[in-house]
């Protein structure tokens, strides 16, 4: 009987998932036909509101001369930026070589207000952007990575969408490509699953719900409203993840502007993969549970759904895939065993043959690739010259290899975050994901 329940849980739990994933495909699509029918055209906005750009930097000697360059020549008049470039704790010429390029730029084309700050505070990502919030004097806040090169228009695109509702909008966000994709069987394998979750996701959500979700970098933010809300909590491992609860809260929303456009390095080797996936599992984790409590009570509705989508994805069906392996694993042995002894019976199954579940678990599982085969090719679709049959076999090889490995990185986070709050372990470090000069 308990076998039976297990058995039936992971399947409905299987399915739910799939659902989910269909739903917001559908979301998708409706969004990227509409809008891929729109002329995109660069014209004078109704105004420009101030912007201060920050970039937090820690030990980023290899990437941060490419991303101030770019800082540089955005499309976005000079006297309306001011530039905060931060070398947080550097060990490194990070600092020296954020001067030199600044004093080797055109001085035409140069913000009014530059500054090169040589931190020593603690708080990681999220320290710095405080440190930042107390001098900063733009209307918005722009945040980019050190290994983020935003497109020459992307801080344009990102404040003509706030304008179309400044006081809904508090916060808008683009879209982050990987500038390093062919490099190895990884990156091309992260840049499938950037792409799915940018071109899918992100824009399904926000067509159906208006949902936005804050990534690490190129997005903008009122710097009046992170004020209000304390600005960012110090030590977060994923303050991007925390801060879009904390907007959603307050009943606002996080546009998306699909035509902002920045590049970032990915991780180039397996182990600098794992580290920054755990790190961020650990912190959505983290999220999760400090927003659970806001399923049961008068929360936004948006928060809500978050909370129950982010609590499924990390707990509920991650523990039903863990518990559907266990399931054909010890169906597995069981018939094994019985090929030297008939007598032993298989452990999960829904009647005296085992036809059933095999039939069952068979479909499950062809349905689950052609389904992520399905996201991959529609979102590549959405990207000129990115739809190509190399990319169909790169899925299909990455379903049994790359997107396994999130089920052991959750895992780990789980156990992490557990052992962290028992023995109250350090979690505000800066973990440093490894750059490469490409």
């Amino acid at each position: 009987m308990i076998s039976k329940f297990f058995l039936s849980t992971t399947l409905i739990s299987i399915w739910l998932s799939a659902i989910m994933t269909i739903v917001t495909l559908i979301g998708a699509c409706s969004f990227w036909l509409k809008y891929s029918k729109i002329l995109i055209k660069v014209t004078k906005l109704s105004r420009y509101p101030t912007i201060s750009i920050i970039v937090p930097a820690h030990n980023e000697e290899l990437v941060i001369a490419q991303t101030t360059k770019a800082l540089l020549n955005l499309n976005y008049p000079n006297e309306k930026i001011e530039l905060l470039l931060y070398a947080d704790n550097c060990t490194d010429q990070t600092a020296q070589i954020m001067q030199r390029v600044i004093a080797n730029s055109d001085s035409n084309n140069k913000p009014a207000h530059i500054k090169v700050i040589e931190r020593t505070g603690n708080g990681g990502k999220a320290g710095v952007l405080n440190d930042a919030l107390k001098i900063a004097h733009g209307e918005y806040l722009a945040i980019y990575d050190a290994d983020a090169i935003p497109e020459k228009n992307a801080l344009y695109f990102l404040v003509k969408k706030v304008l179309e509702n400044p006081d809904k909008y508090v916060a808008v966000f683009g879209r982050n490509k990987t500038r390093n994709a062919a490099q190895n069987f990884l990156t091309r394998c992260i840049n499938q699953e950037i792409v799915v979750t940018q071109r899918i996701q992100h824009c399904g959500i926000w067509h159906m719900f208006k949902i936005g979700r804050i990534p690490g970098t190129n997005f903008i933010i009122q710097r009046d409203f992170v004020k209000e809300i304390g600005g960012w909590r110090n030590g977060a491992l994923t303050e991007d993840t925390d801060i879009s609860f904390k907007i959603m809260q307050s009943g606002k929303l996080i546009a998306l502007a699909y035509n902002s456009e920045a590049f970032q390095q990915e991780p180039e080797r397996l182990r600098d993969y794992y580290f920054q996936r755990l790190r961020w599992a650990k912190g959505n984790y983290q999220v999760v549970i400090g927003n659970f409590i806001h399923l049961f009570d008068r929360s936004n509705w948006r928060v809500k759904l978050e909370t129950f989508y982010y609590a499924c994805t990390f707990f509920w069906f991650n523990a039903a895939i863990i518990l559907s392996d266990l399931i054909f694993l010890s169906n597995v042995i069981a018939w094994l065993a019985r090929l030297f002894n008939p007598a032993i019976q298989m452990p999960f199954t829904f009647g005296e043959s085992n036809i059933l579940i095999t039939q069952l678990l068979l479909l499950n599982w062809l349905f689950m690739i052609i389904l992520y085969l399905l996201q991959i090719t529609t979102a590549m679709a959405t990207q000129y010259g990115q739809a190509t049959t190399s990319q169909i076999w790169l899925g299909l090889a990455s379903y049994f290899t790359y997107s396994q490995l999130f089920i052991i990185v959750s895992v780990h986070a789980v156990i992490s975050v557990t052992l962290d709050s028992l023995f109250h372990r350090n979690k505000t470090v800066w973990v440093k994901t490894r750059r490469f000069n490409n």
